[in-house]
């Protein structure tokens, strides 16, 4: 239609018995449209909601272990973490230390390192092991 007054566009809206809906506020005019304003929220709603559809949300799943951990029970925690992996959520391994265990916290390194090379195509390390109280964690991400 052109550029109007605000007091045309509004006459025209009520004339065609339509809303006058603002599309671009920060647009030098700023740009409107006729129609009905129902029927325009119904389909932002709905774009949005297709998106939302489209979205995946990124966990992050936690593994804790203890650095004494049996053989078998390693190989289900790594099965764990590689399934998560796959999924396409993150993994923080939390290593918990216990009274002496502290002493030996090599054995966690050695843990992280087995990891690494069981399953370490499946990931990238996002967050290094890092030491926070009796806890070592390490965060890790899927490869794309």
């Amino acid at each position: 239609m052109g550029v109007l007054t605000l007091q045309d566009a509004i006459k025209a809206a009520q004339e065609k018995e339509l809303d006058l809906i603002l599309m671009s506020e920060s647009a030098v005019p700023p740009v409107c449209k006729i129609g009905d304003l129902g029927k325009y929220k119904y389909e932002l709603e709905k774009k949005e909601r297709i998106l939302k559809k489209k979205q995946k949300v990124v966990e992050i799943k936690e593994v804790k272990i203890r650095p004494r951990i049996g053989e078998h029970d390693l190989q289900v925690k790594f099965k764990h973490i590689q399934e998560f992996l796959e999924e396409g959520d993150k993994v923080k391994i939390s290593m918990v230390f216990k009274g002496r265990e502290m002493a030996y916290q090599s054995l966690g390194d050695k843990i992280f390192q087995r990891l690494e090379a069981q399953i370490g195509a499946l990931f990238v390390v996002e967050q290094q092991p890092k030491l926070e109280g009796t806890i070592k964690s390490a965060i890790l991400a899927p490869k794309k």
